[in-house]
């Protein structure tokens, strides 16, 4: 049995894309965790805030990385 390429770009894209289910998750827990720790000592929310955003903005790397190889592996010839 022979797979043609867009039937594998199509599957290999919804692979990737597979990523955003984790970061979905991991964005979840951080914010999460920041409000937990903000109700607990509302005194160090300017220390843990700039955390928070950290975490954020790395996390959400990561779901741009997956979106690159899926945009990548469906339009790339």
């Amino acid at each position: 049995m022979e797979m043609n390429l867009p039937s594998a770009q199509v599957i290999g894209a919804g692979l990737a894309v597979i990523a955003l289910a984790g970061v979905g998750v991991g964005i979840g827990n951080i914010f999460a965790s920041l409000i937990a720790a903000i109700g607990r000592n509302p005194a160090a929310r300017n220390q843990v805030f700039g955390l928070g955003m950290l975490g954020f903005a790395l996390t959400e790397a990561v779901a741009l990385f997956a979106l690159l190889i899926a945009f990548l592996i469906l339009y790339a010839r």
